[in-house]
């Protein structure tokens, strides 16, 4: 009898190790819809080129720039 409880206390502890992972599991596809990248560190490029224009000539003037950081966003998965 020594046995069984040691069976039933490993078999426990993989019911209580699948249970977070079933959770992990159902927010996994969640996850993978989202962008991998936070969105301060997406498109530096059209970022830095979009907030220069903006410093120096104004929103209005810098519609190219900011479209073409939007259009970037979406590319990597952000809605705007």
């Amino acid at each position: 009898m020594g046995g069984l409880p040691a069976e039933n206390t490993s078999s426990a502890l993989v019911l209580q190790r699948s249970q977070p992972n079933q959770g992990s599991a159902v927010t996994t596809p969640a996850l993978d819809t989202k962008p991998k990248k936070k969105i301060c560190c997406a498109c530096p490029d059209t970022k830095k080129l979009r907030d220069e224009c903006i410093v120096e000539h104004g929103q209005d003037a810098c519609t190219k720039w900011i479209d073409a950081h939007l259009k970037c966003l979406r590319a990597e998965g952000f809605n705007v």
